[in-house]
């Protein structure tokens, strides 16, 4: 692979609404929703099969028919009298890029998404909700460059949508048609917030100030390649004595016992966080769940010093991530994460851990993509060559 270093034309900007018009509404945030500070969530997919002559076209029209059922994303975030983000439905439209690259799929450095696909193949600038870039490619193929508001939807949601338009774009119909219905998520009443939470979660103005500005510290993405078979060996090794760790305990505790191994100062601490869907969680409460568009997520956290994981096996710090993990894993810490944004509510609050002291090593969150098979969104010729979700933010104290 080449460096990111070719050149990006862009043929027209467009403005995309929902083929039918949407009645002006306000779609609240939920207390969820709340949680989570101002960041864009990118999604790529590219192939390098010849496309059809009209796939542009196929993609716009697609768009404007999947729109109709997620209409927020053809909105805009306002604040409203409290200072609070609120989805305004007015079906202002998505911004529809048609770009061309001189270049060819397997010349594209897919391993260094910062330098050859943010900015150049997936759009940057949003003024609304999403923001879409098509660009056609040197071999006949198409790159589909997505950023998504954080604040309006998760993974889960934005993968709705993708497969949702790329079933209208074959002339299929829509498998799951989304939820809006914040009244799940409603707080109790009254509120019964636990203090586990405090341990996880923190008002922003609690938080320390940023550290100055240091002309070497720098976001640096990277995409690695890590075939199944060496996840099953982790797995292997992180499980003992028939207690079986998933997939996602055993790499993280690999990663974690990893960044411990680069340390120097063995008394700091480095953390560890792991998102948590809450869909699965609550899905005694009700069966719409899995149609739901928002954030469900949290993001419990653990922390060790450097010189506890460099001593620790991997079974050992697999217990630890297994044991974050199950404290997020109920109902009832969700339903006390709710209720504890809402006594601090309009006080804006974030997860801990994406907060990095200076006094730390490192920290790390890991979320998992299994659930989202983004290479089977085919949008009519064949099944993308590369697929990933990519989340550029490295986290700062007080952001």
């Amino acid at each position: 692979m080449h460096s990111g270093g070719f050149p990006v034309e862009v043929r027209r900007r467009e403005v995309v609404a929902a083929v039918l018009p949407v009645q002006e509404h306000w779609l609240p945030m939920s207390n969820l929703d709340l949680l989570l500070p101002p960041l864009t969530l990118q999604f790529s997919s590219a192939t390098n099969r010849e496309s059809p002559e009209n796939a542009v076209v196929v993609l716009k029209k697609a768009l404007a028919q999947t729109l109709v059922s997620f209409y927020p994303f053809a909105g805009e975030l306002v604040q409203n009298r409290h200072g609070e983000p609120e989805i305004l439905c007015n079906n202002r439209g998505v911004d529809f890029t048609v770009a061309y690259a001189d270049v060819e799929l397997k010349d594209v450095d897919l391993y260094r998404p910062d330098v050859s696909v943010h900015g150049k193949l997936v759009p940057v600038n949003m003024h609304g909700v999403l923001s879409i870039q098509v660009t056609e490619l040197k071999c006949g193929g198409l790159f589909i460059g997505c950023t998504f508001d954080h604040r309006v939807a998760d993974a889960h949601s934005a993968n709705m949508f993708l497969t949702a338009w790329a079933e209208i774009a074959r002339a299929k119909p829509i498998t799951r048609l989304p939820s809006f219905r914040r009244s799940l998520f409603n707080p109790r009443r009254p509120p019964q917030p636990h203090k586990s939470i405090d341990k996880l979660y923190a008002p922003l103005l609690s938080m320390p100030s940023p550290p100055s500005a240091d002309e070497d510290d720098h976001l640096t993405s990277r995409i690695y390649y890590v075939k199944s078979d060496e996840i099953d060996r982790l797995q292997s090794q992180a499980s003992y004595n028939g207690t079986k760790r998933s997939k996602i305990e055993s790499f993280s505790a690999f990663l974690w016992k990893s960044l411990a191994a680069a340390g120097d100062d063995r008394s700091k601490p480095v953390k560890l966080g792991i998102v948590v869907d809450g869909r699965t969680r609550l899905s005694g409460r009700t069966t719409t769940l899995d149609c739901y568009f928002g954030n469900v997520l949290s993001v419990p956290y653990v922390e060790a010093s450097v010189g506890e994981l460099q001593t620790t096996s991997l079974t050992g710090v697999a217990d630890m991530v297994h044991e974050c993990v199950a404290m997020a894993s109920t109902a009832e810490h969700f339903l006390a994460l709710i209720d504890w944004v809402e006594v601090r509510r309009p006080k804006p609050a974030v997860v801990k851990v994406y907060c990095k002291d200076e006094n730390d090593e490192a920290a790390v969150v890991v979320s998992s993509g299994q659930r989202f098979p983004v290479q089977e969104i085919d949008f009519g010729w064949g099944r993308p060559e590369f697929g990933s979700y990519h989340f550029p933010w490295g986290g700062k104290p007080g952001t």
